[in-house]
């Protein structure tokens, strides 16, 4: 603040004025003076004076536009895991002629994934196609002769009472008709046992045509035409034994690890807040499906399994999720408005049951009242008071007043 030149410069002492009768203009000169003096010490105070405080900083912003579902007891992170997958493969070794699917694909129950060439086991088909005619056709043979046969034992029998041939014929009529008889059992046996090869050829036919055992999404392609496929690894590590994975995504959920000391506060069907790594601004409903009963003595962590309320399309297996385990209570009224902010712990500060933020702006500070909630993992949900973006004091340091002078501490 600059000072009044002027009036300054009326105040100067005249060595030639007399001195005599100027004692009530003394003091009125020194007065002036000195009410002069204590104007420019506080303008100088204004201007330069005031310690300035170096703190730390961070700026608010809203970590989630979703609802906070309630308080948390425990937090932990797992993944999304579908506990129904299957790579698929043949049942018989053969080569790859067409592969019918592609990765993101949805597929039905039973439909066709790929077809093997069906040139060998057409083949074989055939044969045991033409093999059980050959056993029909014996039976039926052996049908005519054994008729024949019986009419011949009972021709006999009948010339064996009359006396016209001997019972040599007859018995040898018999043993003719007895041994035709068991021939046709084995026939017809046999043609059973033809039947059945039969069968099975048409299955291990069918079975060229790889299927999907229940309906899901196709997560990978692992094979490609002209490939050999089989059940069993053959071939010193050329043959493939799948062909596709295929997820149950209706099967998705979450495992979690709680480290055993805190599993006593995880129970059966507790309410569960979940957030995708990939969405952290989308927190869904889920709640505990069980917990494992045991414990991995390498980790001294147990593992939970939890169901989604509703599942969405965005969740997809094997993706990193945090989960917050709730307590009973529900929801404040006022969880809903707006975007959550969350702070450090330490830029709170508590009076009673008051909590207050200090704000920086300009190089100075504000104190500011504010509505907390829920804290967990050292960072606290501030409901009201701040705006994301705002700049605040962290850790709050001594000797902050409002509208004191601060500067950022150097790193």
């Amino acid at each position: 603040m600059p000072l009044d030149t002027e009036t300054l410069s009326s105040l100067r002492i005249e060595r030639s004025a007399p001195t005599s009768g100027g004692g009530p203009n003394k003091l009125l000169i020194w007065g002036g003076a000195g009410a002069i003096l204590v104007v420019a010490v506080v303008a100088a105070f204004f201007i330069f004076g005031g310690k300035t405080l170096e703190v730390t900083t961070v700026v608010a912003e809203a970590d989630s536009s979703g609802p906070s579902l309630g308080n948390a007891v425990l937090n932990a992170s797992g993944y999304v895991v579908a506990r129904r997958m299957a790579t698929v493969s043949s049942k018989v070794t053969g080569k790859i002629l067409e592969i019918l699917v592609e990765e993101g694909m949805q597929v039905e129950k039973d439909q066709v994934l790929a077809k093997l060439d069906p040139v060998n086991l057409q083949t074989v088909l055939t044969m045991s196609q033409r093999e059980l005619e050959a056993s029909r056709r014996n039976l039926a043979e052996i049908e005519v002769r054994l008729e024949d046969a019986r009419k011949n034992f009972t021709r006999n029998e009948a010339l064996v009472q009359q006396q016209l041939v001997s019972q040599t014929a007859l018995d040898t009529s018999r043993a003719e008709a007895n041994a035709l008889a068991a021939r046709l059992e084995a026939s017809k046996a046999q043609v059973k046992v033809a039947e059945s090869a039969l069968a099975m050829r048409r299955i291990d036919y069918d079975d060229l045509q790889v299927r999907a055992p229940f309906t899901g999404v196709v997560i990978s392609k692992d094979a490609q035409p002209g490939e050999i496929v089989s059940p069993m690894s053959a071939g010193g590590g050329f043959t493939r034994t799948g062909i596709a994975t295929i997820v149950d995504m209706e099967s998705r959920e979450i495992e979690v690890d709680v480290n055993e000391a805190y599993i006593n506060r995880v129970r059966d069907n507790q309410r569960v807040e979940a957030t995708l790594d990939a969405y952290p601004d989308a927190p869904m409903a889920a709640h505990v499906i069980n917990i494992v009963p045991t414990a991995d003595r390498t980790k001294a962590t147990v593992k939970v399994r939890i169901a989604f309320d509703k599942l969405d399309a965005r969740i997809l297996p094997d993706m990193g999720i945090k989960v917050r385990f709730l307590d009973d209570e529900p929801a404040p009224a006022d969880a809903n408005a707006g975007p959550r902010i969350r702070v450090p712990a330490a830029a709170v500060e508590r009076n009673g049951e008051n909590a207050y933020v200090w704000i920086v702006s300009d190089g100075r500070v504000e104190r500011r009242a504010v509505t907390v909630g829920s804290e967990n993992d050292g960072r606290i949900e501030v409901r009201a008071g701040i705006s994301s973006g705002d700049e605040l004091v962290s850790p709050v340091v001594k000797g902050l007043e409002d509208g004191g002078k601060v500067k950022q501490k150097a790193s």
